[in-house]
């Protein structure tokens, strides 16, 4: 269905592949185009409870694609801006999205291809990948990545992150928060499955309700998120998922 990304399902798990290994899966505007459509039509699918994004080869994504970077370098302000406006709904979609999504990382995820890795509810990584920020080596921010990275690591480690622009291991991105799991190279395929068995094996609702309340919480003081909070437990008590999950833990007791 889709030129640059590939979709496939295993059970209720949604697989999409960025699929352009000749670029190292660089964001060109197709492919941004396509994993955004695919993104959504996955989070719409009521047999689907988990998002995985991938990429096919050797790497996850080195970022931007040069002919992006060349299409930059001659554009207009307003192209300039609808351009960026692009990658930033890309970056914005899974926290938007009702299921869980799911960055897998093999090789190399840069610049964007690391603010797509991390713009997911979880990343999970085998021991060989590397990450980075190397924009402010060719004159460029991170701008959009940013309020990823702030989000997930200290204002020092951000710093240094995104301002020295250096290649970092899997392990030093997991002991700084940035990542969620890593596994040995050769026990990735198998550490990923079972991670996306279980969250499938999750109430969906209060999969969605979790998420939702989370990420709301950003912007809200100590009692408003215990407010929110309250509010979305009342709406989880009534829930098919948690009436059924309560009368099994009764029956057990």
């Amino acid at each position: 269905m889709y030129g640059t990304v590939l979709v496939g399902r295993e059970g209720a798990v949604a697989r999409l592949t960025l699929n352009r290994p000749d670029k190292r899966n660089a964001l060109s505007a197709e492919l941004v185009a396509d994993l955004k459509a695919a993104l959504r039509e996955a989070d719409a699918d009521d047999g689907v409870r988990v998002v995985a994004i991938s990429g096919a080869g050797k790497d996850f994504c080195s970022g931007a694609d040069l002919s992006a970077l060349k299409k930059i370098a001659g554009a207009s302000v307003m192209e300039n801006l609808a351009d960026v406006d692009e990658l930033a709904e890309l970056f914005l979609l899974p926290r938007r999205m009702r299921k869980p999504v799911v960055a897998c990382v093999r090789g190399r995820a840069l610049a964007g291809g690391c603010g797509l890795a991390t713009a997911c509810d979880l990343v999970l990584a085998a021991e060989g990948a590397q990450f980075g920020y190397p924009e402010t080596r060719i004159g460029f921010v991170p701008a959009m990545v940013m309020a990823i990275t702030r989000r997930n690591v200290s204002e020092k480690r951000a710093f240094e992150l995104l301002v020295r622009g250096l290649p970092f291991s899997a392990a030093e991105a997991e002991r700084m928060g940035l990542i969620n799991q890593v596994f040995p190279d050769d026990a990735f395929d198998a550490g990923t499955d079972a991670v996306l068995a279980d969250l499938a094996e999750r109430s969906p609702s209060a999969v969605q309700l979790a998420k939702r309340l989370l990420y709301n919480s950003d912007a809200l003081g100590f009692e408003a998120a215990v407010r929110a909070g309250a509010d979305v437990n009342v709406v989880a008590r009534m829930t098919e998922d948690m009436q059924a999950g309560v009368a099994r833990f009764l029956e057990r007791s």
